[in-house]
């Protein structure tokens, strides 16, 4: 089940990244390269500052081929048809929750201290936005006013506690996910924001 989401994520985060181009005017290789970016940035930065033996994808190539396809797909479908916004949304928010929770478990599997595990929780789930937003000439979305990170980091921080108090792991990373979900879908509906930095001048 776990590996399963995982390789949703994947394909999700792969679909956002390539919908992020739709106005830079890309070819069909720089819409995969931003797709395949957005899904396994996170996960490959995490693991190189964890100094994992070898990074995720290089160890199971499925990763590289299902972000790839997700890219691949998005440049046929979107050229005939729009996607649903609310779809894609929940979708993505699926893609946060699990690879933040992923992002815990690897770190705490490399004997990380909690507090590194709860940043590379965050890491996974955001960082490859954050190079997607950087190649597309973008303000990248962890700075701007929306509840992304902030839902990742909630949810990386509820899992260290539920880990502290409760032994049934499973439990906790499914409480996690949904935490996480609740963060950020709420603050989609609602339109619930950080507030902005502003001046007096």
């Amino acid at each position: 089940m776990l590996y399963a989401l995982d390789l949703f994520g994947t394909f999700v985060f792969a679909v956002t990244g390539s919908l992020a181009t739709r106005r830079r005017q890309l070819d069909l290789f720089g819409v995969v390269v931003l797709g395949v970016v957005t899904a396994i940035g996170g996960g490959t930065l995490r693991d190189l500052i964890l100094r994992s033996p070898k990074v995720f994808w290089v160890t199971d190539t499925t990763y590289l081929w299902v972000a790839a396809g997700g890219a691949f797909a998005t440049f046929l479908v979107v050229r005939r048809y729009r996607l649903p916004a609310k779809a894609l949304l929940v979708a993505d928010a699926i893609g946060l929750a699990v690879f933040t929770m992923i992002g815990f478990r690897s770190a705490l599997s490399h004997d990380a201290p909690l507090v590194v595990a709860v940043v590379m929780g965050v890491m996974t789930g955001v960082a490859g936005g954050v190079i997607r937003d950087v190649l597309a000439r973008r303000v990248p979305l962890i700075l701007r006013k929306e509840i992304y990170a902030t839902a990742a980091l909630a949810g990386a921080v509820l899992l260290l506690l539920l880990d502290l108090v409760s032994p049934y792991t499973s439990v906790n990373d499914a409480i996690a996910v949904v935490a996480v979900l609740v963060v950020r879908l709420s603050a989609v509906r609602w339109q619930v924001a950080l507030p902005v930095y502003q001046t007096r001048e």
